[in-house]
C-alpha cells in the first residue's frame, strides 16, 4: 500500500466535481411523510410504555447513606425527580410554570413544589447519576454493542433571546477580527456521537469552549458506555492525525472516514495512511461511508423540533443536565 502527499492533495482540489458526480449517481430518496406520521406515533408510545420501568431500574441501585443529607425530607422520591426532569423538558416550559402547571394536576399526581425545587433538580447530584444509569440501560435494551459511527456537533441557546445560528456567525465574525470583547457566554457547543444502525446517542457532551472540548466528552462518555467502536465519520473541524489517534487510543482499530484538508501530509500513524489510500484510491466509496454523517445533522434537527433550541439554564452543571435529558429523549424515542 503506497500513497503520496501529492496524490491527496490532488484528490481534495478535485472533490466538488467528484462529489457532484457522486450526487448525481446517487440521488435522494422521496420521504413517504404519511408513513413517517405513523412512525413517530408509534416510537412515541414505545416511549412512553418503556420510560417508568427504566427509571425504576436506574435509580435501584442509588442508596442514600443515612445522615448523609440535613434538612427537610424532601417531598418527591428520587423515581419522581427524574420523571419530573425528563416531562419538564419534553414540554419546554420553564421552571415556574412547570410548577403551576403540577399545581392543576395536583389532583392526580399528588405532587405540589415550588419552581426553586424544579430549578434544583438539574443539579441534583443523585438525579444526574439516575440519568446517567439510565443512558446506559437503554443502550443495553436496545443491544447497542458494536456500532458504525457519525458525529457532529451544534450549538443551545442559553437563553430564549439568542438564537444559536445567528450568534455563531456573529461570533465567527468576530473571531476574524480578533475581537476578544465577549462578556457574556450566550449559548453552548454540543456535541453527539450517534451510532448509524440504531440512531442512538452513545457519547455526548458540551462546552463553553469550543466543538472540540465538547466532541472530548461525548469520546469519554462513550468509552464509559463500554460500546465498541468500529468506524467513525466526522467533518472536517476534525479531519487531522489527532483525530485518528484519539480513536485508536480509546477504543482500538477504529475504521475512520475523515475529509482531508488541502494540506494533508501521509506522514504519522499507519491507520491514518490507511484512510488516505482509501481516499484517493476509492474516493466514491469513500464518500458514500462519510456521507452516513448525515444521520447526525438529521438527528440535532429531529431533537430540536422536540425540545427545543433553547436549553433554559444558566449554571453550567444545569445546562449539563439539560442537555443530557434532550440526549436521552432522542434515545427513548428511538428505543422502538
Amino acid at each position: 500500500m503506497k500513497i503520496k502527499t501529492k496524490e491527496v492533495r490532488t484528490t481534495v482540489n478535485l472533490l466538488k466535481e467528484i462529489i457532484k458526480g457522486y450526487k448525481e449517481e446517487t440521488p435522494e430518496k422521496k420521504k413517504d411523510w404519511r408513513t413517517k406520521e405513523e412512525r413517530i406515533k408509534e416510537r412515541l408510545r414505545t416511549a412512553f410504555v418503556e420510560l417508568e420501568p427504566l427509571i425504576k431500574e436506574a435509580v435501584s441501585s442509588i442508596k442514600r447513606v443515612k445522615g448523609e443529607t440535613r434538612g427537610v425530607e424532601p417531598k418527591l422520591t428520587l423515581e419522581q425527580k427524574v420523571l419530573l426532569l425528563l416531562l419538564k423538558q419534553l414540554v419546554g416550559k420553564s421552571n415556574r410554570v412547570m410548577a403551576l402547571m403540577l399545581m392543576l394536576f395536583l389532583w392526580l399526581t399528588k405532587i405540589d413544589v415550588s419552581y426553586k425545587t424544579i430549578e434544583r433538580l438539574y443539579s441534583d447530584p443523585e438525579v444526574r447519576l439516575a440519568l446517567h444509569n439510565l443512558h446506559i440501560l437503554i443502550l443495553k435494551k436496545k443491544k447497542v454493542k458494536d456500532v458504525d459511527c457519525s458525529g457532529d456537533g451544534t450549538g443551545y441557546a442559553i437563553t430564549i433571546k439568542k438564537h444559536y445560528a445567528t450568534e455563531a456567525q456573529k461570533l465567527k465574525d468576530k473571531i476574524k477580527k480578533n475581537d476578544r470583547r465577549r462578556k457574556k457566554k450566550e449559548f453552548i457547543f454540543s456535541f453527539a456521537i450517534m451510532d448509524i444502525k440504531s440512531r442512538m446517542y452513545i457519547g455526548y457532551g458540551i462546552s463553553f469552549k469550543s466543538e472540540q472540548e465538547a466532541h472530548l466528552k461525548a469520546v469519554g462518555l462513550c468509552r464509559e458506555s463500554g460500546v465498541k467502536i468500529n468506524s467513525m465519520r466526522l467533518d472536517r473541524l476534525f479531519s487531522g492525525q489527532s483525530c485518528v489517534e484519539l480513536y485508536q487510543k480509546n477504543f482500538g482499530k477504529v475504521k475512520m472516514y475523515l475529509i482531508p484538508k488541502s494540506n494533508a501530509t501521509v506522514r504519522d500513524s499507519w491507520e491514518w495512511k490507511r484512510m488516505l489510500y482509501r481516499f484517493v484510491h476509492d474516493t466514491k466509496a469513500y464518500l458514500k461511508e462519510y456521507y452516513q454523517r448525515n444521520q447526525s445533522e438529521s438527528g440535532f434537527s429531529e431533537d430540536k423540533k422536540r425540545t427545543g433550541w433553547k436549553l433554559g439554564q444558566k449554571r453550567e452543571d444545569r445546562i449539563d443536565t439539560a442537555n443530557t435529558v434532550n440526549k436521552l429523549w432522542h434515545n427513548l424515542y428511538w428505543l422502538g
